[in-house]
C-alpha cells in the first residue's frame, strides 16, 4: 500500500502550499482542454495536486489524454490532494493577484485562502486518481517546436470528425532521419506536409505514429504558448509522450492502419493556375454565401485568362465572381466544397497559391506557389454540381 494511502487511511494526510495566483492560473488554463467535462468517473473531473521540494505539480486526465504541468510554490508540508477542476479554475480566475494558500483538511476537503477570501472545496481521495505512465528513458526524439507547430496548423483541420472512421480521427506523423511528414484526411480532402533538412537523431528507417485529433488540438495550444524550442517526443506500446518545457502531454495511441495516402496524391494535374491567396479566399467567401447549406458547393469555371466562381441555391439566390488568371487552355467546370478550400487558404496565410487540375472528375490539388522549406499540398475531391 503506498505511503500516501496509508497516511490517508490514518487520517493524517497533509499538504500545505503557497503559490502565486498568476502562476497557478497559467497552469490551470493550460490544462482546461484535458479536464473531463461529462464523465461517469467523478475523479476525472478533479486535478491531482502534488507538492514536493519547491514545486506544485498538477495533473489532469480523461484517461485518453493527460497533461502534467508544474509551477513554483512554497511547500510548507509535502503531500497530495485532488480538487474539482472546473470549480477551482472558475474560482482562482476571480481572486485578486496575490498569494494563494492551499491546505488539505480532513475527509479530503481542501482550504483555499487568498487575501480576505477563504473557501473550502470538497475533494476526493488521492488514491482514486489514475496512475499515469512514466516518460520513457529511451527512444526520445527531439522535434523543433516551430516545425511541429507548422505541421499541425497545416494539417489538423483536415482530420475526420466521424467516430466511425476511427483511423482517420488522427494525423499520421512520419519521422525519418532527415525529414518529418504529417498527413491528415477525412476521405474528402487530404493535407500533406513534409519538412526536410532537419536531423532527427536516433531515428532509423521510418517511425510512423498516429496522433489522435484531441492530442493534436492540445499539442497546438501548448506549442502556441511555450518559449521552449524543442519537443521531446517518445512512445511505448500504447502511449504517446510530448514533453514541452515543464509540461508533459500523454495520449493513448490510435491503433489501426492509416490509408495509403501516397496513392491519392495526384500525378498528372496538367492544368495549373496561380492565384493570389487573399483574393481567391475573398471571392470564394462571397460566392459561398449563396451555396447550398448542406453541400457548400461552389462551381469553378476555367476560361482563357479568367476563373469564374459561382454558387446558387433555391433558398438564397445565386452569386458569381471572377478572378484574372494566367490560364490559356480548354474551358471546363469543376465543383468543390467551399469550406474545404477556405480552410486551406486560411492555413497557408498570405501569398500566391497554385490550383492544379486534371478534369472535372479528378481530385484538385492546391499548394503554396513558393515552396519555402515545406513541401505542402492539399488534395480535394470534386463534387457533382
Amino acid at each position: 500500500m503506498p505511503v500516501e494511502a496509508l497516511a490517508t487511511a490514518a487520517g493524517t494526510a497533509t499538504m500545505e502550499i503557497t503559490v502565486s495566483k498568476s502562476e497557478l492560473l497559467r497552469e490551470l488554463t493550460a490544462t482546461q482542454g484535458v479536464v473531463e467535462r461529462k464523465t461517469t468517473i467523478p475523479i476525472l473531473s478533479n486535478y491531482l495536486f502534488e507538492a514536493s521540494g519547491d514545486k506544485l505539480s498538477l495533473t489532469a486526465t480523461d484517461l485518453d489524454l493527460s497533461l502534467r504541468t508544474s509551477c513554483n510554490a512554497k511547500v510548507r508540508k509535502e503531500g497530495a490532494c485532488t480538487i474539482p477542476a472546473r470549480k477551482l479554475y472558475g474560482y482562482v480566475k476571480l481572486l485578486p493577484d496575490a498569494e494563494i494558500t492551499i491546505k488539505l483538511l480532513e475527509n479530503h476537503w481542501v482550504s483555499i485562502r487568498c487575501g480576505r477570501s477563504n473557501t473550502k472545496m470538497v475533494g476526493m481521495a488521492r488514491s482514486n486518481f489514475p496512475t499515469l505512465p512514466a516518460f520513457p528513458t529511451a527512444g526520445v526524439v527531439k522535434i523543433p517546436v516551430q516545425v511541429l507547430r507548422s505541421l499541425i496548423a497545416k494539417t489538423g483541420f483536415a482530420i475526420a470528425n466521424e467516430e466511425s472512421r476511427y483511423t482517420l480521427n488522427g494525423a499520421l506523423m512520419v519521422l525519418k532521419a532527415e525529414s518529418i511528414t504529417m498527413v491528415a484526411t477525412d476521405g474528402h480532402r487530404l493535407a500533406h506536409i513534409e519538412r526536410s533538412g532537419e536531423t532527427f537523431e536516433g531515428v532509423s528507417g521510418e517511425l510512423k505514429t498516429l496522433v489522435p485529433k484531441k492530442a493534436m488540438d492540445e499539442l497546438k495550444s501548448l506549442l502556441d504558448s511555450t518559449d521552449a524550442e524543442v519537443v521531446d517526443f517518445a512512445k511505448d506500446e500504447s502511449t504517446l509522450f510530448f514533453r514541452i518545457g515543464s509540461r508533459l502531454l500523454t495520449s493513448r495511441q490510435l491503433t489501426g492502419q492509416f490509408p495509403n495516402y501516397e496513392a491519392v496524391l495526384p500525378k498528372d494535374n496538367s492544368k495549373s493556375i496561380t492565384l493570389h491567396g487573399e483574393d481567391f479566399s475573398a471571392a470564394i467567401s462571397r460566392v459561398a454565401q449563396f451555396a447550398d447549406e448542406r453541400s457548400h458547393a461552389v462551381r469553378l469555371k476555367l476560361e482563357n485568362g479568367e476563373l469564374k466562381l459561382s454558387a446558387s441555391s433555391t433558398e438564397t439566390g445565386e452569386s458569381e465572381d471572377s478572378l484574372e488568371t494566367d490560364y490559356n487552355g480548354d474551358s471546363f467546370t469543376i465543383g468543390f466544397n467551399a469550406q474545404y478550400i477556405l480552410e486551406f487558404l486560411k492555413a497557408v496565410g498570405t501569398g500566391d497559391v497554385k490550383l492544379e487540375l486534371k478534369d472535372a472528375q479528378s481530385a484538385g490539388q492546391l499548394r503554396p506557389a513558393d515552396g519555402e522549406n515545406y513541401k505542402y499540398r492539399y488534395v480535394v475531391m470534386p463534387m457533382r454540381i
